[in-house]
């Protein structure tokens, strides 16, 4: 049947369905470029003036989103709501208090968070991905968002298609389409044209947007970009929000804890006030302002200042994290797997020398002149776009100046590109003579298994260089009939060439930066594709095998049950392909209470790095790991990666400090005033001040970013446990009651104080008491003594108390509802401070010694969490495109 083909006038080419329907010859004439010389570089300009970034989002900072933020709290509105109530009953003066103290909590809760989004585009614009274009005749590499359409596209192994393709030429092409299609099975790709109307998954001559390079390599046009491609218009559906990370779950759980708690109070207050024959007014806004006293309102200030200040320090130490909540996340790490090159060796991979199949007579200049030929690179040399290490290894080496002269005339024609199921590559050349031999090369144990009468000598120098940890490649060759396209069935009946030996020196440091992460209770096991005896000779020398060693035909035989066994006792997993990395991640994560990470940069870590509660690449990576890592190191070196983890230790030790805080001093003081509202004619705190109260001390609390944190409260994983939060206050809560009902007492029957006066000392005291206890409750160690907190937040704890002892001296102290305390309401102050704290001692040492910890069970994440992350790789710093981008 011959399908009958539209043709195209220049600028017809609109969309990749329209494109799949053309010939490749009217696609370009559409387009209006060739395909060997791409566009120009002037042309190039143009269009992405005209058509835009080719982005689907963006990580612009939007401030009134932000302010949205601040403003949406149920609570928030009900206060706002009360102090307009208020001034239409006359009460003035309390609802314009009311409504400064709200602005003002706002306005901080505001700016931290605003600032910590400017930190995270920050962090966010450092973090690139490249693609490998042809303009001006020469392959460069560019930005994804400097696409344009009319742009000639490379595609090689692992590469995440950068837009909407139109395929012009392919090799063995196949691409994984299950973010657009939820295919499971990659799809093979042609260059033939289809009817027009085919369904999206049948679009085989094309290319898509967001889609995996399964296998082989091809060379493409964009026909489409940003919102105007197929994934473009599913990831718009998806909005910018991204989702809850394990903290922000956790962060959740305990603001759902306190509502219920606040409600609970909030309630039974109100109904009893008013059973009390109490006014309704005051009765409202008294239990209003109690549950924003139970409420830690600036905790998202107060995390947003960690976050931004914490990703600050991150960036100079050299690690960058796609979302600042990530940090947290990092911190809860318990067990890293890790790739081998370059994490605990040098990454600088240099060609040694070729072992010949004849070890005793053969020449090792034709083993290397062999491998020369077998590459991917279409230049040929070092100085090809995207090239592979150990090609890039060997080009740059002395020895191939010699080794090309031995393979002068032949030519390439054509290549099996290289897969890690075959673990190989295989290209078809022809010799000077007109001979067709097609070479393959790759992981010694699978060339060899194909090859015919392997000398036993070579077999012996083998094993000796993995024993001496170095890397080799097989070179093995056999003859052909006739020129097309090597296929895996001719990968058989080869003749060995010989072997090509390569080093990989391990770090320097890396051994230090391997007793600093096992301090810090991490601990490190090694996932590589590189051969067992290589992988635990490196090991070995950085003192690291402490366990056995899983290849991938282990971890195939056994299930999953007896994986997660295994995995506690293997310190090295060697020859193991992308699924078996995926693999064994899922089942640690699935049967650990800490955080697993993942470290790597190739295209077959992208799984293991989805699959991670922390997923970790660096900045050379291929740009498929980054588009699936978390985390980006700028340095490939565990010793930054230990910085990162500590650094989201402290961050969540800090945020800690002020959830247990927020779950004792305020939880026990708002319940004294429910109480006290009981058996007094009069309300004890008037909401204004309960209001104010907690807004100073809320704001002394925002330098608890900056406190010092205990070396053994970093030497463990950090992660939210709400069922000890609950235990916490129960504990604590009632304790700081007892002080506050003895003020009550003090007041009451030593200074016989009218309602102001009861107010204003049980203002200064509850805000002493619940301030002056953070030096207690930040440390399980003897305060000031044996762990001393940051300078700021001395000075900030210091400061709110001696703001609150002040305020009832101030003109507007009657504004307020304060009167001036008598100078022996300080010395009992002092007295009851001291005993709170002591009393808080002498419980923190009882319940931390019978409190059992237990962390939770990890979440698995949602369908949509792949589809996010492939989104974010095509974003910027810019408004979203309101072109309609082909």
């Amino acid at each position: 049947m011959t399908l009958s083909l539209p043709t195209a006038p220049p600028g017809a080419v609109t969309d990749v369905a329209s494109a799949a329907a053309l010939s490749v010859s009217d696609v370009l004439r559409g387009l209006d470029v060739d395909a060997a010389s791409g566009l120009s570089g002037e042309e190039a300009a143009k269009r992405r003036t005209r058509y835009g970034p080719n982005a689907v989002a963006s990580h612009r900072t939007h401030l009134w989103a932000v302010l949205w933020h601040q403003l949406r709290s149920p609570l928030l509105g009900l206060l706002l709501a009360a102090a307009v109530a208020s001034y239409l009953v006359g009460e003035r003066g309390s609802a314009v208090i009311i409504g400064v103290i709200v602005a003002v909590s706002v306005g901080l809760g505001f700016v931290n968070e605003f600032r910590a989004e400017q930190a995270a585009e920050a962090l966010h614009s450092q973090i690139h991905h490249r693609s490998i274009a042809v303009r001006d005749g020469r392959s460069l590499s560019v930005d994804v968002t400097e696409l344009v359409p009319g742009d000639v596209v490379d595609l090689r192994l692992g590469d995440i298609v950068p837009a909407d393709l139109r395929l012009l030429e392919v090799s063995g092409l196949e691409c994984d389409e299950s973010v657009l299609t939820g295919e499971s099975l990659p799809t093979d790709k042609g260059t033939d044209p289809v009817p027009p109307r085919t369904p999206l998954a049948e679009l085989s001559g094309c290319a898509l947007m967001g889609t995996e390079v399964h296998a082989g390599s091809a060379r493409g046009v964009v026909v489409a970009i940003g919102a105007g491609t197929e994934f473009g218009k599913i990831a718009a559906g998806l909005g910018t929000r991204q989702q809850d990370t394990q903290f922000q779950v956790g962060l959740r759980r305990f603001s759902m804890l306190l509502v219920y708690v606040a409600g609970a109070l909030t309630t039974s207050i109100f109904v009893l006030n008013v059973l009390l024959d109490k006014p309704i007014m005051d009765a409202l806004l008294f239990s209003l302002a109690i549950a924003v006293g139970i409420t830690p309102q600036l905790l998202p200030a107060v995390v947003s200042t960690s976050l931004a200040a914490g990703s600050r320090r991150m960036s100079r130490r050299k690690v960058l994290v796609k979302r600042l909540v990530c940090i947290e996340d990092l911190g809860d790490v318990d067990i890293l797997f890790t790739d081998k090159t370059g994490t605990l060796t040098e990454g600088r991979i240099d060609y040694m020398r070729a072992v010949p199949a004849d070890v005793d007579a053969g020449d090792p200049a034709a083993a290397l002149g062999w491998g020369l030929l077998c590459t991917e690179t279409s230049a040929g040399d070092e100085h090809a776009v995207g090239g592979n290490p150990l090609d890039s290894a060997l080009w740059q080496s002395p020895a191939a100046e010699h080794a090309r002269s031995t393979q002068a005339g032949w030519v390439r024609l054509d290549v099996l590109p290289f897969d890690h199921e075959r673990r190989m590559v295989s290209v078809l050349v022809r010799g000077p003579r007109a001979q067709l031999i097609q070479v393959t090369k790759g992981a010694p144990e699978t060339v060899l298994e194909r090859c015919v009468d392997v000398p036993e000598a070579v077999r012996t120098a083998l094993a000796a260089e993995f024993t001496a940890g170095n890397r080799v490649v097989a070179v093995a060759t056999r003859s052909v009939a006739e020129a097309r396209r090597p296929t895996r069935e001719d990968e058989r009946d080869l003749r060995l060439e010989g072997l090509l030996v390569f080093h990989d020196p391990p770090k320097a440091d890396a051994a230090e930066a391997l007793r600093r992460l096992a301090d810090l209770g991490i601990t490190v096991k090694v996932v590589t594709g590189d051969n067992a005896e290589v992988a635990v000779k490196v090991c070995r020398d950085l003192g690291l095998v402490d366990g056995g060693v899983l290849t991938g035909v282990d971890v195939d035989a056994l299930d999953d049950t007896a994986l997660t066994a295994a995995i506690a006792n293997t310190t090295v997993f060697a020859r193991v392909g992308p699924e078996h990395k995926a693999r064994i991640v899922r089942v640690r994560r699935g049967s650990g209470t800490g955080g697993v990470a993942f470290l790597g940069d190739g295209v077959n870590d992208a799984l293991a790095l989805h699959a991670a509660d922390v997923g970790i690449s660096v900045e050379s990576a291929h740009d498929v790991a980054k588009d699936a890592a978390d985390v980006i190191l700028l340095e490939k070196n565990l010793d930054v990666l230990a910085d990162g983890v500590a650094e989201g230790r402290r961050i969540f030790a800090n945020t800690i400090k002020y959830v247990l805080m927020g779950t004792s001093s305020n939880f026990g003081n708002m319940a004294s005033a429910a109480g006290a509202s009981l058996f007094l004619s009069f309300l004890p705190m008037l909401p204004s001040q309960i209001l104010l109260n907690n807004l100073l001390y809320d704001t002394g609390q925002l330098a608890i970013p900056t406190d010092n944190v205990d070396d053994e409260q970093l030497r463990r994983p950090s992660h939210w446990d709400i069922a000890f939060i609950r235990r916490f206050m129960l504990c604590f809560g009632p304790l700081s009651s007892v002080f506050d009902f003895a003020t009550f007492a003090v007041m009451l029957w030593v200074f016989d104080s009218g309602p102001e006066q009861f107010r204003t000392g049980w203002f200064v005291e509850s805000l002493a008491t619940q301030a002056l206890v953070i030096f207690a409750i930040r440390t399980r160690r003897v305060p000031f003594f044996r762990s001393r907190p940051s300078l700021p937040l001395a000075l900030a704890t210091l400061g709110v108390v001696a703001v609150g002892m002040l305020i009832p001296a101030t003109p507007f102290a009657h504004t307020l509802g304060f009167r001036p305390l008598p100078a022996a309401f300080f010395a009992a102050l002092v007295g009851m401070v001291v005993g709170y704290l002591a009393l808080i001692e002498v419980g923190k040492h009882l319940f931390y010694r019978a409190a059992a910890v237990d962390g939770p069970r990890r979440r698995t994440g949602d369908e949509l969490r792949h589809l996010r992350r492939r989104a974010a790789y095509f974003s910027t710093g810019m408004r979203r495109s309101q072109a309609a981008p082909r």
